[in-house]
């Protein structure tokens, strides 16, 4: 079993723009959602599948991910619970740190929010001054809550 450790921020300005190292066009969707788990489909740039079962809420989950067929994957997502996010995900590396800016379309249009994996809670980045507020384990952030919620205005965040 994996563990995913991160910190998550909503981001400012775009001085990360000229750091990027790699681009992906992400489309995921939930197939199951509970308070503490999710099961997501993800799509990245139309032909690489994943499915992936999450467990908890905090800064430290469980996450297990395995490929998938594309045309399972597609199908997956049309049987999903709520939205489709699409997302154009950036990679920034940073002082040490792998950073991922996800840049959100459609109902999401106008949030950008960033990520920093870590090996080890006891990890300190460094923040890049381009995060702003830290929304670690706020739930109304999390790529599930943001599937399943239909109304949102992220301009001016």
């Amino acid at each position: 079993m994996a563990k995913e450790i991160e910190r998550k921020f909503l981001v400012r300005g775009d001085g990360w723009r000229s750091f990027v190292s790699r681009t992906r066009l992400l489309r995921q969707a939930y197939i199951a959602s509970m308070d503490d788990r999710s099961v997501r489909i993800r799509l990245e740039n139309g032909h690489i599948a994943t499915l992936t079962v999450k467990i908890g809420r905090t800064m430290t989950r469980d996450e297990f991910e395995y490929a998938i067929p594309t045309s399972d994957a597609e199908e997956l997502l049309g049987t999903a619970i709520g939205l489709i996010i699409r997302k154009t995900r950036h990679v920034v590396p940073f002082k040490g740190f792998t950073w991922e800016v996800d840049v959100f379309e459609g109902a999401h249009a106008g949030l950008i929010i960033a990520e920093v994996e870590m090996d080890d809670e006891s990890d300190k980045p460094e923040l890049p001054d381009w995060v702003g507020e830290e929304v670690t384990g706020q739930y109304r952030y999390s790529n599930q809550a943001l599937a399943l919620q239909f109304e949102h205005e992220y301009h001016g965040l």
